[in-house]
């Protein structure tokens, strides 16, 4: 039995890898950070093009109907490009809460993430963890309150808010009442916001789909960890590149043992994370009762492990690695920041020991 990606999978990380490296470069990136939302539209219809963000979304709404596996592959090479792309907001988390509420959602929404016309924004950081003040409410049928750390909602059409872990709501960008206002993190490549609603109108509430809202967070889950491990490789290959052509005492640094080392360390690394991801990724659809422990397992491991190769990595490069001028930092971050965006490693665990009761639940 072969374990590893099918040929339809690899073709799909290699056209995208090509597409990448040829429209959305590191200098493309660079421009981008400037901007008040990373996430451009062109490159979200780019993506659109090749499938990709409706690599989830039913055949009958204009998609691919694929697995999660495979939007893992795809959120996989994002990562290792370091693309600015609202595919984790639109293309997996609202996703898979529509899908799963078609028969309750305004059709039009799933085609239009599919199309590349439409971008969905997601605050869901107070299903799992709130911060002070902040929570959404439902007052006489209009929605009030504060969401934080809200993903890929400045630049989008629609946002999909958790209000409780059973109750989800969908709000137009640009209704009255709605204030979206981006936070910037270390991660210039990624939008993060913080969205005050007052007294706006809900465009659809959904009530009592606590499954559904779980199933939304395990997706985003095993997805940001796809992320992560792309943005790791791409680090070692980078770090593996500079040791080859660095050179000390007339030698390249890759010839010394304690660099060897360093890399080869890192390798050894990612591999159990790799493996890791792609069962979790194919549990979410072949083995659903495994999700909810194999998603908390391969965040939390991703986040510890990239962690610790973005460190070394950068440690191979000397001083230059920390500077601006050395593009390696764009990762650097882009794995930080996403290690806290749907649960830290500590939070993860906690969730993983409960759900095999080995904690009670807090």
């Amino acid at each position: 039995m072969d374990f590893g990606l099918s040929e339809d999978q690899i073709m799909l990380d290699e056209t995208l890898r090509s597409f990448l490296a040829d429209q959305v470069s590191i200098e493309r990136i660079r421009s981008l950070r400037e901007e008040s939302c990373p996430n451009h539209r062109d490159i979200w219809k780019e993506l659109a093009e090749l499938g990709a963000t409706g690599i989830l979304v039913p055949e009958e709404h204009g998609g691919s109907e694929l697995s999660l596996l495979d939007a893992a592959v795809v959120a996989w090479t994002l990562g290792h490009a370091v693309t600015p792309s609202p595919f984790l907001g639109s293309s997996i988390l609202a996703t898979v809460a529509l899908r799963d509420l078609s028969h309750k959602a305004i059709p039009g929404w799933l085609g239009g993430i599919a199309s590349g016309e439409t971008v969905f924004g997601v605050a869901a950081t107070e299903l799992f963890s709130k911060r002070e003040e902040a929570g959404i409410r439902i007052e006489g049928g209009t929605l009030h309150g504060k969401a934080m750390m809200a993903l890929d909602a400045c630049n989008a059409d629609f946002i999909l808010v958790g209000v409780d872990p059973q109750t989800l709501a969908v709000v137009r960008r640009d209704a009255d009442g709605v204030e979206v206002e981006r936070l910037r993190t270390t991660d210039a490549t990624r939008c993060t916001s913080e969205i005050i609603l007052k007294d706006t109108a809900p465009e659809a509430v959904f009530e009592n789909v606590g499954p559904t809202v779980q199933r939304m967070l395990e997706a985003g889950r095993i997805t940001l960890a796809a992320e992560t491990l792309g943005a790791c490789e791409a680090m070692i290959e980078q770090a593996v590149a500079y040791a080859k052509e660095r050179k000390q005492f007339n030698r390249v640094i890759g010839s010394f043992q304690a660099v060897k080392h360093m890399c080869s360390e890192m390798i050894a690394d990612l591999e159990p994370a790799r493996s890791l991801l792609w069962y979790a990724a194919h549990s979410f659809n072949a083995i659903p009762d495994e999700t909810p422990l194999m998603s908390c397992h391969a965040l939390a491991h991703a986040s510890e492990i990239g962690r610790e190769i973005a460190s070394v990595a950068t440690q191979v490069h000397g001083g230059i690695g920390w500077t601006d001028d050395q593009n390696l930092h764009f990762w650097f971050k882009r794995i930080g920041v996403a290690r806290h965006l749907l649960g830290g490693p500590e939070f993860l665990r906690d969730r993983a020991a409960e759900l095999q009761g080995l904690a009670k639940a807090s």
